[in-house]
């Protein structure tokens, strides 16, 4: 099991930013972080298309050493809609980003 920093996966979230705003024609991308209970982390990004705002995010679990390994590979897309329902089992991010 690959044990990664934060940073190594920020970094390697962030490459793809231009990529995805072309591709699914987004307004605007970023990073999503979110501590879970436990020691279980969110980490995703949050992504604007068409006025609407999306947090989309997968789970990591980090170690008693600050370490991040990833968890069910598995992506959620939470709107900023109260009304809204979040939306999981995506398999992967391409899958939520053409859906949004």
């Amino acid at each position: 099991m690959d044990i990664s920093s934060r940073e190594e996966i920020l970094n390697d979230l962030q490459r793809s930013f231009e990529t995805y705003m072309n591709q699914f024609n987004l307004d605007d991308i970023g990073i999503y972080e979110e501590q879970g209970q436990g020691n279980t982390y969110y980490i995703g990004y949050t992504v604007k298309k068409d006025g609407r705002t999306y947090h989309i995010h997968t789970p990591y679990h980090q170690n008693e050493h600050g370490g991040f390994t990833s968890g069910k590979k598995e992506w959620t897309v939470e709107p900023d809609d109260p009304n809204k329902e979040d939306l999981s089992g995506y398999d992967d991010l391409e899958s939520v980003l053409r859906d949004i």
